[in-house]
């Protein structure tokens, strides 16, 4: 059976910034017999409901700032996708939820410290640690039947 690490919000659970879901049924169809395993870096350090952050690239990287506060958010979510790979260290594949600033594999948007955007192309923190240990990523909107 195939492991698959996948954005909890794609399961239907609420845990968006604005407490809704992108639940994701012909995704979960194709997925039929594979162990899911949810994963919410975001709910799980800030809760739900939460401010929106986006990746801002600074000097030291990208980094996921606060809209509302400015606040780097950036190192609670690493630590999360830290912990959750080490815990799962043997799975066969990553889905990330398109465009998420923490779980958008290839469709993350990044921005200068100005707020003008940069690329429409990036990682997200999540993705960029399952990326670096070499798990096969993709984005939501992009499975075609992987599993």
């Amino acid at each position: 059976m195939k492991k698959v690490a996948i954005s909890a919000c794609l399961l239907g659970q609420k845990c968006r910034y604005d407490a809704t879901d992108n639940k994701d049924s012909g995704l979960l169809e194709r997925l039929e017999g594979a162990e899911l395993i949810p994963f919410c870096p975001e709910d799980f350090a800030f809760g739900t409901p939460r401010p929106t952050m986006d990746l801002i690239r600074m000097q030291q990287g990208d980094r996921a700032l606060s809209n509302l506060t400015g606040e780097d958010l950036s190192t609670p979510v690493t630590e999360y996708a830290i912990l959750f790979f080490d815990k799962h260290s043997d799975l066969d594949l990553f889905i990330g939820k398109d465009r998420s600033p923490s779980c958008g594999v290839c469709s993350a948007k990044v921005y200068d410290q100005d707020k003008n955007l940069l690329s429409l192309k990036e990682a997200g923190l999540m993705a960029k640690e399952a990326i670096k240990r070499d798990i096969n990523c993709i984005d939501a909107e992009n499975f075609k039947g992987l599993v």
